[in-house]
């Protein structure tokens, strides 16, 4: 069965936060001819970056699994039916759990699972169906803070306000690069455009970061800030707004006293010192705050994956909350989404459980544990050791702290079972691989990322491909596995299934635009999918972002405090690091990314990958100097947990004594490539992170900050350079 040829179709990018619609020309064979982006969508507006031309190449990828692999008596993993694959499955969840207990299955859900309407719909289901508690995603990777003081603030961890760019004044944008992201907890499609039409009335934009970043290129002013010492800066400007007595919080915000004595000894001086930013230039942006017409301040990546995570992220709301600007016109604000996951509680609003990791006792939130304990809770033995692991739609080898010493532990486990279509350095590991259906092959809406808009729109789109004759849909996957190891469990209850087993088997046999039906049709607007289909390939625009608070707050009180006694208790430890001594070799290591990048995967796109190679190891050539180290030259770079050798190019693009690697690279494990010939070259910088040094309040890795040392590569090294000792947990 072919598509339709010669029609003009549209549909959705799923390959980031950004949404864009797509207008894409079926070829007379029923392929994708080509690919544009919908001028008349009202969100994305006609923009679509790079990764949406990659779409059809990852549509016919000779890489990317179309049949269930199971692992066979020889060691290596063999085509098998689904029917097989499933039940394979099961057994092996099953039978690890009925041995060693509920919690010897560990499941690990990757980023991909929320631009899936099928995986959202059904794998939590799935999830709470496997009844174990050892659950883990990318969450606790890069954005459990943002969570935690969204739960503190408004009493959800998904009241996530974003920056209405389209009215705004005065954006500060702090360790984040939407030129190359395309918006991270912020879904602001065509940010180039959006920045040239805030320049055209007049506004700025302000970028602190420790690299020139692509966004901090094009800003009207930029600051160096050192990796891990932004809370600084962001309480100096706190301390300075409180001081300047300009403050200007709403009538439902309280704690603003407590917050002014706990920054008070955060100066602008002691910003300076620690993280480099002029003292001058701190009080310059605390005025341009309070002068701003309208304002926003967001902090992603660069705030979050540092031991000060949560703390960077609290004084971002903070600075919206003082200056006036949270739940204004330009300011910070919340979406208003056409099914709203939060006011309608079907997502949870988080909170730290009682439940903490068995080794190190790392807190868990939302449901959730942080990942950076994985590679531990497997290899130490002892009640409620993991035996078995699942991913969905993951890859935590590449994607999570000290990912060589998780690689020998997957490696160890008794069970590993994947649902994903590539073998990359987890799914390696696995005893059955199920492939689900390619973006193109399954419909699409948005449940989550319209919570994050920097407009509200609500926009259906329907397949755009069949699925392969005999695939399944992640969903389908989901239902499958869900129905097969309700049956291997029953043996032990005795052929019983409790109430909510049979609820979950329901849910999970209705199809995800059903049940997205379902919710249009009861969100009070008057919604369906039908109605969706009727308005057009751009869907409906519901408008700009509105003023929503208090009534919006999940607080008891419908009341905003300030004074969070978890923030609060953490300065004088954040205040006693400014008094740490860094040693003369040491240099700081920061990720990047880049706009043809997604993560650890797509590095086998032959039209993603042209070009000047991206793979580099950056470091200021006054670093290079100092070592003796010329540019272009191969490097051996070594942290606390491991090293790795990648060559290295000289840029002025870096603060002194920063270095900077791409996430997501290394697709090589033992000597074997994991992608065909295109695939790039580079090293995994999560080789090098520590998983025994996380954000002490979340739990959330360390990413940025990691102290590391370079020295050159003499000679051609063949064999992989040996690991140092991994750091111990604390006792």
């Amino acid at each position: 069965m072919s598509a339709p040829a010669g029609r003009v179709r549209h549909t959705s990018c799923t390959l980031c936060e950004a949404m864009c619609g797509l207008e894409v020309t079926l070829a007379a064979d029923g392929t994708v001819g080509s690919i544009r982006g919908h001028d008349g969508d009202p969100l994305s507006r006609g923009h679509l970056c790079p990764k949406a031309f990659a779409l059809p190449e990852l549509q016919d990828d000779p890489d990317r699994l179309r049949r269930p692999l199971v692992r066979g008596a020889d060691g290596e993993l063999h085509e098998t039916s689904w029917d097989a694959a499933i039940t394979k499955a099961a057994e092996l969840l099953g039978d690890v759990q009925a041995e060693h207990g509920d919690d010897a299955l560990a499941i690990y859900l990757g980023n991909p699972n929320v631009h899936s309407l099928g995986a959202l719909t059904h794998h939590p289901t799935l999830v709470r169906l496997l009844r174990t508690r050892n659950r883990y995603s990318a969450t606790s990777v890069d954005q459990l803070p943002h969570h935690v003081v969204a739960w503190a603030l408004y009493g959800h961890q998904f009241l996530l306000p974003v920056p209405d760019i389209d009215r705004t004044d005065l954006l500060v944008l702090v360790g984040h690069n939407p030129m190359a992201s395309n918006g991270s907890l912020w879904t602001v499609p065509d940010f180039p455009q959006r920045r040239r039409e805030l320049a055209s009335r007049g506004g700025r934009l302000v970028v602190l970061d420790p690299r020139r970043t692509e966004t901090a290129r094009i800003a009207d002013e930029h600051h160096f800030v050192r990796p891990g010492s932004d809370a600084f800066v962001l309480l100096a400007l706190v301390r300075e707004v409180l001081a300047s007595g300009r403050a200007r919080p709403a009538a439902w915000v309280d704690g603003v006293e407590s917050v002014r004595a706990a920054v008070e000894p955060f100066t602008p001086e002691l910003a300076e010192t620690v993280s480099g930013m002029p003292a001058g230039a701190v009080r310059g942006l605390a005025v341009a705050l309070l002068d701003a017409p309208s304002a926003a301040v967001h902090g992603r990546m660069g705030v979050s994956t540092q031991g000060a995570g949560v703390v960077c992220q609290w004084a971002v709301h903070v600075l919206n909350i003082l200056t006036g600007n949270l739940d204004r016109p330009g300011g910070a604000m919340f979406a208003t989404p056409a099914v709203d996951l939060v006011g309608r509680g079907l997502l949870g609003p988080g909170g730290f459980s009682r439940r903490r990791t068995r080794v190190r006792g790392l807190p868990g939130f939302g449901g959730e544990l942080p990942v950076s304990a994985l590679a531990e809770e497997i290899t130490t033995p002892g009640k409620g050791q993991v035996h078995a692991l699942l991913t969905i739609a993951g890859n935590p080898v590449s994607s999570t702290p000290g990912g060589q010493h998780l690689d020998a532990a997957i490696a160890a486990l008794d069970a590993v079972v994947c649902i994903d279509y590539y073998l990359n350095e987890t799914t390696r590991h696995a005893d059955v691989v199920l492939p689900p259906s390619g973006p193109l092959e399954r419909d699409h809406y948005d449940l989550v990322f319209h919570l994050l808009a920097v407009r509200d729109t609500a926009r259906f789109s329907p397949a755009l491909l069949p699925k392969d004759p005999g695939g399944r849909h992640d969903w389908e996957i989901a239902r499958d596995l869900g129905a097969a190891y309700l049956a291997v469990r029953s043996r032990s209850l005795f052929g019983r299934w409790s109430r909510s087993a049979l609820e979950a088997t329901a849910r999970l046999r209705t199809s995800p635009t059903r049940q997205l039906d379902l919710l249009l049709r009861t969100s009070g607007a008057g919604l369906s999918v039908r109605k969706l289909k009727q308005a057009g390939p751009g869907g409906l625009d519901l408008g700009p972002l509105r003023p929503r608070l208090p009534e919006r707050l999940a607080t008891r009180d419908r009341r905003v405090d300030l004074a969070v006694p978890l923030v609060l208790d953490d300065l004088p430890r954040v205040l006693a690091s400014a008094e740490r001594e860094r040693d003369a070799d040491e240099l700081l290591l920061v990720g990047r990314r880049h706009q043809r990048d997604n993560n650890s995967w797509l590095h086998n796109s032959a039209l993603l990958t042209k070009g000047r190679a991206r793979h580099a190891l950056l470091a200021h050539p006054d670093d290079l100097a100092v070592r003796g180290i010329t540019d272009g030259a191969t490097v051996r770079v070594r942290s606390a947990v491991g090293a790795v050798e990648v060559e290295v190019a000289a840029s002025e693009d870096l603060m002194r004594g920063v270095v900077s690697l791409p996430h997501g690279y290394g697709h090589r494990r033992d000597g074997v490539r994991l992608r065909r010939a295109t695939a790039v070259p580079g090293v995994s910088m999560n080789d090098l992170t520590d998983p025994s040094v996380t954000e002490p309040l979340s739990g959330n890795a360390v990413l940025n900050g990691v102290p590391v040392t370079l020295e050159p590569v003499l000679e051609p090294v063949h064999e992989p350079v040996p690991e140092a000792t991994p750091t111990a947990p604390p006792a």
